[in-house]
């Protein structure tokens, strides 16, 4: 280790593989950011219809050791590196400036990837949205409600009113609902009824790359994009997912 470190960091395989799934639902390269605070990740998929911001803190890795850089990276290169070993295993990765590649350690097994150019990978802005109703729902009652869903249509409605959160879905002849209550919600605000259809593709791939086991916050509007937020590497980093609503015709 001398004093030149770029990056330098030790990982859990269990983290990297949370963050690799998050990623891969949306882009197939990704951009991180680096500063001595820790690792930005900002994404829109190719379709632009969905965006995910990633904070890691530097309390998310075992070790952390940088200065402010950026990196590229295909995602299907970071996949590669969970095969290399089970949950237990922590993963040693550092920036080679000298070669522009990406150097993975995990016991005596090591592995440089190419990294792609910075050139052409810009920072997505981050919408400003303010959103006053939000719901605060475990994820498993999240992922019922998508199943019902997901074999009745491609669209999903979210509907948050005064005591009440409602997913829904209608086919040409199927329809399904899902209506959770104070009971089953952890929290709910929605000072008037607050509805929007979202693809349920993009939905539905999100929320299966969630692995924490804390309750998603939900923020809606009126035909209007979702905004949801969750945790990440045992709340050492955070997740904020937009996605843009259908238009109901």
């Amino acid at each position: 280790m001398g004093g030149n470190t770029v990056f330098e960091v030790s990982v859990k395989m269990d983290v990297l593989k949370e963050m690799v799934g998050v990623i891969s639902t949306l882009v197939e390269e990704v951009k991180f950011n680096v500063t001595p605070s820790g690792i930005s990740i900002k994404a829109v998929d190719p379709a632009h219809v969905a965006m995910l911001v990633m904070d890691l803190e530097p309390g998310a890795f075992e070790r952390f050791e940088a200065k402010d850089m950026a990196f590229a990276i295909e995602v299907e290169k970071l996949k590669d590196l969970l095969k290399l070993g089970g949950s237990g295993d922590v993963i040693e990765m550092r920036f080679d400036g000298d070669k522009n590649r990406l150097v993975a350690t995990m016991g005596n097994l090591k592995k440089e990837m190419a990294l792609l150019d910075l050139a052409g990978m810009s920072d997505p802005k981050v919408p400003q949205l303010n959103l006053e109703s939000y719901v605060v729902i475990p994820l498993a009652e999240l992922t019922r409600g998508i199943k019902a869903s997901e074999t009745v249509s491609e669209h999903v409605a979210l509907t948050a009113e005064k005591d009440r959160f409602t997913i829904s879905a209608t086919g040409d002849r199927d329809s399904a609902e899902l209506v959770l209550g104070p009971d089953e919600l952890v929290e709910i605000k929605a000072p008037e009824m607050m509805r929007s259809l979202f693809s349920l593709d993009y939905f539905s791939a999100m929320v299966k790359a969630i692995q924490t086991k804390d309750p998603v916050r939900i923020y809606l509007g009126k035909e209007y994009p979702m905004k949801m937020v969750f945790p990440v590497a045992e709340g050492k980093g955070e997740v904020l997912y937009l996605l843009a609503p259908r238009i109901e015709e």
